[in-house]
């Protein structure tokens, strides 16, 4: 079967990308972290994709004025921007303990909540799944787990760009110095997720992006397609869910936090089952987000077309 063309557009993107790369590479973590901040933090609120965050957050949190809006906008562009810049050195961000300097990270909640329901999952011989979001630096959690011993599998959606996503994947593996296992979102993805459950792997899924597909679950007041796949999974292996997240310190320093894994709902009725656990899933997400807005991702249409046609 012949490959899909590149096109040009995607080779001119990948060319920039790679040169961006070039120029973090012999920076220090805490630095790359805050040029790319700084950079973002200037430029993205200028760009016109702002005006969907603006209208996000019109959306979901319609209390806040103008000048609140424009605030959190930024912080979301400057907490993309050290995201971003971060993964070039991510390797170099490794476990420290709380209240050190960075870079690096601290996990609270890994031994009173993961590290028991891993150890249950694995002597049932099942899987784990973690369910996350794009909160702070979110691209940290493979290492946090792997530095205690647990290999974490992602589901995450791939770029557009498919030179430009061989090459973060190749950023990864290189800086992690192994390989890390990622499934693609979709059908072939899917179905590759599951195969690694069956052998009891462990899962994390971003849960918070708009899908065209999935159930149409409460976020922030307003009913939006919500990712089932990870009620679907839990569900079916009857596995514990670990809700964690990631809290930006500073540059390149991070607080991930594990909370108490979900309570899996048991009727009769798998449909309402998975309804109910995909909104406790989209709750949770919710209460992160208003903690810090600011270090979301409010740049995608979340929520249906004709609420942004609204106003």
């Amino acid at each position: 079967m012949t490959p899909p063309k590149v096109k040009f557009a995607h080779r001119a993107e990948a060319a920039v990308v790679w040169l961006l790369i070039q120029l973090l590479r012999p920076l220090s973590p805490v630095t790359a972290s805050r040029i790319g901040s700084a950079v973002a933090g200037a430029i993205g609120p200028l760009i016109p994709t702002s005006k969907i965050a603006d209208k996000n957050l019109c959306l979901a949190m319609p209390e806040l004025n103008a000048a609140q809006r424009r605030q959190i906008t930024k912080d979301c562009w400057k907490n993309l921007g050290a995201t971003a810049a971060e993964l070039v050195r991510i390797g170099e961000i490794t476990e420290i303990p709380l209240g050190a300097p960075g870079p690096g990270f601290t996990i609270i909640g890994w031994d009173e909540h993961a590290a028991p329901a891993l150890a249950n999952a694995a002597e049932k011989g099942g899987p784990t799944l973690f369910f996350t979001s794009h909160i702070g630096n979110w691209e940290i959690l493979p290492a946090g787990a792997h530095a205690h011993g647990i290999n974490l599998a992602f589901m995450y959606r791939a770029a557009s760009n498919p030179l430009v996503d061989a090459m973060l994947m190749q950023l990864r593996e290189s800086n992690f110095k192994r390989e890390i296992t990622m499934f693609a979102k979709g059908a072939a993805g899917g179905r590759a997720a599951y195969a690694h459950l069956l052998k009891g792997g462990n899962l994390g899924l971003l849960t918070d992006q708009k899908l065209d597909t999935g159930l149409s679950t409460p976020f922030f007041n307003h009913d939006a397609m919500t990712m089932d796949a990870l009620a679907t999974f839990a569900l079916r292996f009857q596995c514990p869910v670990i809700p964690t997240y990631v809290t930006r310190i500073a540059p390149a320093r991070f607080l991930i936090t594990c909370e108490a894994p979900l309570t899996l709902p048991a009727t009769n009725d798998k449909e309402a089952d998975k309804q109910t656990l995909t909104t406790t899933m989209n709750q949770t997400l919710e209460r992160w987000i208003r903690a810090k807005p600011g270090a979301w991702l409010w740049l995608h249409r979340r929520w249906p077309k004709p609420l942004y046609r609204q106003g």
